[in-house]
C-alpha cells in the first residue's frame, strides 16, 4: 500500500492511498456483501473525501511501525513534517466535530422512521458516522506511527503547475501520474 500526501488543484493537502492490490478472491459472508454493497448506495461522500477517510481505515490494517508517505519534494523534510503533523491535527479535531454534529442528528434521523418506507436518513447517517469513527481510529494510529517521506517529481510537476495557474496541463500530468502509480481515481481526487 502507498501513500501520499499531495496538494490539490485549491493548493489544500490531500492525504490518500493507492487501491490495495486484489490477487485473489476472498469468501465473505452474506452480512459483509450486504455491507459493502450499503457503503456504496449510501455513502454520498465526494471522491476527494472518500478517498482520504478509506486511507485513513487502511491505516488500521497496518502492522509496521513506519509508513511511507509520498509527496513532492517542493518542500524539506523538516516542512513536509510539520506540514503533515498540523494536517493530522486538523483532520483529528475535524473528524471530532462531525462525530458530535451527526450525533446530535441521530435522534432526529430516528424520528423519520415514523414515515412510510425505509428509513435511508437514519441509515446514510449511521454509515458515514460508522466512516468518520474508523477514519479516526486511523488518524489516531497514524499519528503514533513513524513516517517516511518519499519525493515522486511527478508529484513536483503537478504542484508546479497549480502554483503557476497552468490549468491546460493538469490533465496531462494527472493521467500520467495515474498510470505510472495505478491512481485511476486521481482526477477526482485532486481536481474535479
Amino acid at each position: 500500500m502507498v501513500y501520499f500526501f499531495v496538494k490539490d488543484y485549491r493548493q489544500k493537502f490531500r492525504f490518500f492511498s493507492s487501491d490495495p492490490e486484489k490477487d485473489f478472491a476472498i469468501k465473505t459472508s452474506r452480512t459483509k456483501e450486504m455491507w459493502k454493497l450499503a457503503q456504496k448506495k449510501l455513502l454520498l461522500l465526494p471522491q476527494r473525501i472518500l478517498s482520504q477517510e478509506q486511507a485513513f481505515i487502511r491505516i488500521l490494517k497496518l502492522d509496521e511501525d513506519t509508513i511511507q508517505i509520498c509527496h513532492s519534494g517542493c518542500h524539506s523534510e523538516k516542512r513536509i513534517k510539520m506540514k503533515f503533523s498540523f494536517f493530522l491535527h486538523k483532520q483529528r479535531s475535524k473528524h471530532i466535530l462531525l462525530l458530535i454534529g451527526e450525533t446530535f442528528l441521530l435522534p432526529i434521523s430516528g424520528l423519520a422512521a415514523l414515515l412510510p418506507g425505509p428509513n435511508v436518513f437514519f441509515a446514510a447517517l449511521a454509515l458515514v458516522m460508522i466512516t468518520h469513527w474508523r477514519a479516526l481510529r486511523g488518524l489516531n494510529h497514524l499519528a503514533r506511527k513513524k513516517h517516511e517521506f518519499l519525493t515522486i517529481p511527478l508529484f513536483s510537476e503537478w504542484e508546479e503547475a497549480v502554483a503557476l495557474s497552468r490549468e491546460n496541463r493538469y490533465s496531462e500530468i494527472l493521467t500520467k501520474i495515474a498510470k505510472e502509480h495505478n491512481l485511476p481515481q486521481l482526477q477526482k481526487i485532486l481536481w474535479k
